[in-house]
C-alpha cells in the first residue's frame, strides 16, 4: 500500500511550475527485536523495510543479521545509537548498489 501525496503548484518566477511529489513506500512503525551483542540481550527499533534491507545483506555476506549487526555495533562510535548506526549502514550499502 502507497501513500498519495497530492501535486503541489508553485508560483516562480511569474511562471507556474508543477511537480509531482514522489510515491511514498509502504510505512510501519519500528518494530523492536531482541538481539544478542557480545554475551549481552539488547533490543533495537527499526522500520520493517530496514529489518529487511538487514537480513539481506547479511544472507548475501553468508552470516547471520546478528552477526552483521553485532560487526556494526562494534564499529560504531559510542554518541552513535545502535539503531541509527543501523540504518545508516543500511542506507550505504543501497547507495553503493546504485553507483
Amino acid at each position: 500500500m502507497t501513500a498519495t501525496v497530492p501535486r503541489a503548484i508553485w508560483m516562480f518566477t511569474g511562471a507556474m511550475v508543477i511537480v509531482t511529489m514522489p510515491e511514498l513506500p509502504a510505512m510501519s512503525p519500528p518494530a523492536k527485536r531482541s538481539v544478542t551483542i557480545g554475551g549481552h540481550r539488547t533490543s533495537v527499533s527499526l522500520e520493517d523495510a530496514f529489518w529487511r534491507e538487514l537480513r539481506g545483506i547479511a544472507k548475501n555476506r553468508g552470516q547471520t543479521a546478528a552477526a552483521l549487526i553485532a560487526a556494526i555495533d562494534a564499529k560504531r562510535p559510542a554518541e552513535v545509537g545502535l539503531a541509527t548506526a543501523l540504518r545508516l549502514y543500511v542506507l550505504a550499502e543501497l547507495l553503493k548498489r546504485m553507483r
